[in-house]
């Protein structure tokens, strides 16, 4: 698959180069569920020309299906009945188990001679993840990741963790303030060779109309880039990752994240090594830095996986909120006067990427706010950003972001007004809107959906423990207040969606 470029993972135990074939293809049927993000469908096809070149080296031998290939039949059954007809008719296909429900499924239904394989490149196999959840029905994550820290021993002192605390969350929620970023090495860049080049002309080539951009393309596409680009972040950006992992400045799409999700989750990364390289700290990061990325890495991006194999396929038809309008159409085009939406949108569009507070609280909550389906802000994840593969991005949007799922990612809605944002950011100084009113041509739309979200949803949130500050918040507001926000509101979730991009979900 696009997205098990490891060349020592579990489907290559026992490979026999004498016999064995290695099958990749590109496709359309594939590259086109949703209109994605030109530099996504570039990221995936230099990616695994890198990977097919490779393994050629090595000596193995790789059939490679392209996707201008005439004889290419474009949909997975078909092109994989194709190339199967070529092969040995005794031989069977070996498969790591995909990341994506919908593959697995297509491929279960085929008549051929099919093995799965677990795959080893996650920290916590399913088999484990079960076992844990059988154990907790109710488990969330931070029961998780205590269970995970003691079985990798890590961040440990015995049964306790370094430092007497098991995260470090209000050290990590650090705004730059005025004087804006401090200084920092900005991620290293790696311009495009004959074979990304020839993948950028084909995408531009084969779907123009796409969103995105493919200029200045300059992403990690091999494996030897992605352990720079690794060994680039603890050296130089985890030390002021923690404290600042939350904080949002105009015209920075990265800061000191690490921006490694894509090399991730494409597996030319290997989560154990980048474990490793955190915990060998050769910039003596702080703990709070540390153990904020040990948390991303061991705890959410396995939990999240564990959670989607538990509740699929049920769980993608999840709407907690009762959520019915779709994704507005500006997500693709950036076109609002929203600064902190054009912001996160505009790096979404340039990069394929924005960092996770730019998703959870400014692209997500926005849509939570406004009702979006869950479903429909997933596809659109899906169709936007280079790392977005269906096992992280699913429980991410649907669950974490949209609380499609009830409580099940989350505890409590990521809902906000515009305060939030102006806290965390320098977005709100800049824009036309004021974070603190909900009335008024200048009100927020932030602030103004927020307490019409919390107004409507009165009933299923009031008992939450964890929305008693908001509640009581609204309680305060005079009755004709509450009623001319939510008709604001009304009216700017008509107008706002009016505009939409996506054809009707398949799944929803």
């Amino acid at each position: 698959m696009g997205d098990q470029l490891d060349g020592a993972s579990a489907a290559f135990h026992g490979f026999d180069a004498a016999q064995d074939i290695i099958l990749q293809m590109e496709l359309r049927e594939e590259a086109s569920t949703v209109p994605q993000n030109k530099r996504r469908i570039a990221f995936f096809f230099s990616a695994m020309r890198h990977f097919r070149d490779e393994q050629r080296a090595l000596g193995r031998q790789v059939w490679y299906t392209e996707l201008d290939d005439p004889e290419n039949r474009q949909s997975f059954p078909a092109e994989l009945q194709r190339r199967f007809d070529q092969a040995r008719p005794d031989g069977e296909i070996i498969v790591l188990e995909p990341g994506d429900y919908r593959v697995r499924a297509a491929l279960e239904a085929l008549d051929l001679p099919i093995r799965f394989i677990e795959d080893d490149h996650f920290l916590c196999s399913r088999s484990e993840f079960q076992a844990l959840i059988a154990a907790n029905p109710t488990m969330i994550l931070e029961t998780f990741y205590r269970a995970m820290r003691r079985k990798l021993n890590v961040l440990m002192e015995g049964e306790e963790p370094v430092g007497g605390q098991w995260n470090f969350d209000r050290d990590n929620r650090k705004s730059f303030g005025r004087k804006g970023p401090p200084l920092m090495i900005p991620p290293p860049r790696f311009p495009a060779d004959d074979t990304t080049r020839a993948v950028l002309d084909l995408v531009e080539r084969s779907f123009p109309d796409n969103p995105g951009s493919l200029q200045d393309f300059a992403i990690p596409v091999t494996r030897a880039q992605a352990l720079q680009s690794l060994d680039d972040f603890v050296r130089h950006r985890l030390p002021d990752f923690g404290r600042f992992q939350d904080a949002m400045a105009g015209g920075q799409a990265f800061l000191f994240h690490s921006v490694l999700s894509g090399p991730l989750n494409l597996h030319l990364l290997r989560p154990l090594e980048v474990l490793r390289a955190v915990l060998a700290n050769p910039s003596n990061a702080p703990l709070n830095a540390v153990e904020g990325f040990v948390r991303q890495l061991i705890g959410w991006r396995e939990f999240v996986r564990g959670i989607y194999w538990h509740l699929m396929p049920d769980y993608a038809a999840r709407n907690a909120m009762g959520a019915t309008l779709p994704m507005p159409r500006f997500y693709w085009t950036g076109d609002t006067d929203m600064r902190c939406l054009h912001e996160a949108i505009g790096h979404t569009i340039d990069h394929a990427y924005a960092h996770h507070i730019e998703r959870l609280m400014v692209l997500g909550e926005f849509a939570l706010l406004l009702g979006v389906r869950p479903y429909d802000v997933h596809r659109w994840h899906m169709s936007m950003f280079w790392d977005a593969i269906d096992w992280v991005s699913l429980p991410n949007t649907l669950g974490m972001s949209q609380h499609g799922d009830g409580g099940v990612m989350g505890t409590k809605p990521y809902a906000a007004s515009g305060a939030y944002i102006d806290r965390m950011s320098d977005h709100c100084g800049r824009c036309r809107y004021h974070p603190g009113k909900s009335l008024g041509e200048d009100a927020c739309p932030f602030t103004t959906l927020y307490w019409d979200f919390l107004a409507r949803h009165r009933r299923k949130l009031s008992r939450n423990p964890r929305m008693r500050g908001p509640y009581q918040n609204l309680m305060r507001k005079p009755a004709k207040d509450v009623l001319a926000i939510r008709r604001r509101a009304t009216a700017l979730r008509k107008e706002l969606t009016r505009e939409t991009f996506l054809r009707e979900p398949d799944q929803a």
